[in-house]
């Protein structure tokens, strides 16, 4: 399918680099092309927009930026270029201050998240909220000892919520659907207690795993 990426990090270009791994067109979407000139060098399939253009572009949309920034790059997209279409939220709402201990901060509660809030300005876009709880280096295809790794996700929409459950089983992924948006309360602090042991012990390289 065709895939737009708003966004130009390294979660945007990890994701772009593995979309096109497994077979899609994609397009990611920036302010900054000159930001994307050495990703779009390494991956001739790839294609480099505005955000705009590739919120029009995709059939599937990824959000791919920080959490502060979301709202900006949505409306930047727009509303009519966002609807009915299924968009993976990736980002987690970090406020910009330095870890306490290892520990980050975050400009929501446990009584909303980043996930609802996108989805009450956009209610017409099928959010799934996903990728948030892991380095950019193992979003595609994974390989840890103890087998493929779980990733959580959460929205309100089956549908969409299946469409990215197909993606995670192309990337190598095990996926646990933890229901509607409210879950996401649960979901988004994940990054908190991943990036803890990054931190302290500059150990990036690992994954959450659900045992049955």
């Amino acid at each position: 399918m065709n895939v737009g990426i708003l966004g130009s990090g390294e979660v945007a270009q990890a994701l772009g680099g593995g979309f096109l791994k497994h077979g899609h067109e994609v397009m990611l979407g920036t302010r900054d092309s000159a930001k994307l000139a050495g990703w779009a060098k390494q991956h001739a399939g790839g294609r480099v927009g505005s955000v705009i253009e590739a919120a029009k572009f995709g059939e599937l949309v990824v959000l791919s930026v920080k959490g502060s920034a979301a709202l900006d790059v949505l409306r930047a997209a727009t509303a009519a270029n966002l609807a009915g279409k299924t968009v993976i939220d990736t980002s987690d709402p970090i406020v910009d201050a330095p870890p306490v201990n290892g520990v980050l901060k975050f400009y929501t509660t446990l009584d909303d998240s980043q996930l609802e809030r996108l989805q009450r300005e956009f209610p017409r876009a099928r959010f799934v909220k996903a990728f948030n709880s892991v380095g950019s280096s193992q979003m595609v295809n994974p390989q840890f000892k103890g087998g493929p790794p779980t990733m959580f996700i959460c929205g309100n929409d089956d549908a969409a919520k299946k469409t990215v459950t197909g993606i995670l089983d192309q990337f190598g992924w095990e996926t646990a659907d933890m229901g509607k948006a409210e879950a996401a309360r649960a979901i988004e602090p994940l990054c908190i207690l991943w990036c803890i042991p990054g931190f302290l012990r500059q150990d990036w390289v690992h994954a959450f795993k659900l045992l049955r």
